[in-house]
């Protein structure tokens, strides 16, 4: 079986099929302009201490990531995947890597503690941490019963 793709008219994955279906050429400048954001795959995790979320980013450098906290708790992802030119003498056959800017945003739960947020890139995987506050236990107190 064959991975090449056909090029037919037909096939979805093709890019002759979306020049067809667009013959001004303005759908692909305009998704070009747009930030990627379905391209960014994340995993939250919950555990006792802390909400462990890890952000799938393939050919991204930490340089070219950011995380931020914004007011209201809410945790931003963001970066650029550089576009790779084509050298002198060659041309893309196939382009399905995405690149562009990406931005993912999550409104985190209370207790969270933003103050200690931690993030970390390894083998293309930013892996952000949200300590979160200790579960306070009731304070009972015992009241005396005059009389």
């Amino acid at each position: 079986m064959s991975m090449v793709r056909s090029g037919h008219v037909f096939d979805p994955l093709s890019l002759d099929f979306w020049a067809s279906a667009d013959p001004l050429g303005v759908v692909r400048p305009l998704a070009e302009q747009c930030p990627v954001l379905t391209n960014v795959r994340v995993d939250w995790k919950e555990t006792p201490a802390a909400h462990v979320l890890r952000a799938d980013l393939p050919g991204v450098g930490k340089d070219a990531a950011k995380v931020e906290v914004e007011d209201g708790g809410v945790l931003v992802i963001s970066g650029e995947r550089a576009r790779e030119e084509p050298g002198e003498g060659e041309a893309w056959r196939l382009v399905e890597r995405s690149s562009g800017r990406f931005q993912r945003r999550f409104r985190l739960p209370r207790g969270a503690r933003l103050d200690q947020v931690r993030a970390a890139m390894e083998d293309g995987v930013l892996t952000v941490t949200v300590p979160k506050e200790e579960a306070k236990k009731p304070q009972v107190k015992t009241v005396e019963i005059s009389g």
